[in-house]
């Protein structure tokens, strides 16, 4: 559906619940006065993401220090962009909340544990169809597996210690 139809389709009925791009996407498209809760955790996107799509013949042409700045140009303005998001995504959600009084929920254990099981049996077919998908699938799954014990002693334990009154779900 594009973009333009949800929240028409949101506030008809056409369409039950949607989901965006972050809550200060959601607060500027006005979803809030056709939704009065907001679920969580975005379990399929983590983050936001900037994309740089670069043709490799015409990096690879670049001189040596061209390609450094390149590089650096596109690493700093992902930065931006996810610093940028998170603050006004934060910003929002409070808006949101304590402004336009939807309701905070978290989607139940075993409605994300069919999403994670769906998505990656979904994913595995992708993966599948040719060498290149299998061996980013096979890479993608290797890294996350390898930091998920991390991230659950240091970004995930820093915000629950940080925030000792809030849930840790």
């Amino acid at each position: 559906m594009p973009g333009g139809e949800i929240f028409t389709s949101l506030q008809s009925g056409a369409i039950d619940a949607t989901e965006w791009i972050g809550p200060y996407n959601d607060l500027a498209f006005g979803l809030h006065q056709a939704a009065d809760y907001y679920y969580y955790p975005g379990w399929h996107e983590p983050t936001v993401m900037f994309e740089a799509i670069i043709n490799e013949e015409a990096y690879a042409a670049l001189p040596a220090d061209l390609q450094a700045i390149l590089r650096t140009a596109v690493r700093d303005v992902n930065q931006d962009v996810l610093d940028e998001y998170t603050a006004r995504n934060n910003d929002a959600l409070e808006t949101l909340i304590n402004e336009h009084g939807v309701e905070l929920r978290r989607l139940p254990d075993d409605v994300l544990a069919q999403a994670k099981e769906h998505s990656a049996d979904v994913v595995a077919e992708l993966a599948e169809e040719s060498e290149l998908a299998t061996r980013i699938h096979d890479s993608y799954r290797a890294f996350q597996d390898k930091v998920v014990n991390y991230h659950t002693i240091s970004e995930q334990a820093y915000y629950n210690a940080r925030n000792p009154d809030a849930s840790t779900d």
